[in-house]
């Protein structure tokens, strides 16, 4: 193996384990609703019902942080080199996927159904406009390694292509001023959506070269 697919290999490695210490701090927002001496509730059933949102956003998160890793190695997949500014992008972009666990905890901790509350919405667009950020620096991150991989020149000269993965990201931001859980399952969508094409993408990015 050369060193360049080695230092590629270790920067996966080491995103995979940040991506799984993210993924697992989720499941802290559940709490056994018996135990817990801030809730009040007769019996264990009623207890569970009343953390509805907690799992809402619990499955929602889990879900959309294992998009990301299915995303991420489907990018590392193909990237064959790389160097001190990929490792420091590809850290920025492990920052905000760990940043979803507390951005989940306030929708788990704000976002009531059916009500709307003005807390809940807040919650919501903390979240969404985290995606945003998140898809900014995806597309970043996958703009950097294709011209660092040698893709090709039509992707390399048009940048302007990677705005379009983050821009769905703001439909969700603007419906969490309207409805909170609409917003954070459109998150989830886009997401699944990308898992969908960012394999397609890759595979056509770099079959042609300069």
């Amino acid at each position: 193996m050369s060193r360049d697919l080695r230092e590629s290999a270790r920067t996966e490695a080491f995103s995979d384990g940040v991506i799984a210490f993210a993924i697992t701090l989720l499941v802290l927002n559940l709490k056994d609703p018996l135990l817990d001496q801030t809730l009040n509730h007769s019996s264990l059933f009623q207890g569970l019902l009343s953390q509805g949102t907690a799992f809402f956003a619990f499955v929602t998160s889990f879900a959309t942080i294992l998009i990301m890793w299915v995303n991420h190695h489907n990018m590392f997949s193909y990237i064959r080199k790389v160097d001190t500014t990929l490792l420091f992008l590809n850290g920025l972009l492990l920052f905000f996927i760990v940043l979803t666990a507390f951005t989940t905890l306030l929708i788990a901790n704000h976002v009531t159904f059916p009500n709307q509350t003005d807390d809940g919405k807040t919650a919501a667009a903390v979240y969404s406009g985290n995606a945003i950020i998140l898809g900014l620096v995806w597309s970043t991150v996958s703009y950097y390694s294709l011209r660092l991989s040698g893709g090709s020149r039509e992707i390399k000269i048009n940048p302007i292509r990677f705005l379009i993965g983050p821009a769905p990201y703001a439909v969700s931001f603007a419906l969490s001023f309207y409805n909170a859980f609409l917003s954070v399952v459109a998150v989830l969508v886009i997401a699944a959506y990308w898992t969908i094409a960012s394999r397609w993408f890759w595979r056509t990015a770099l079959s042609r070269k300069d």
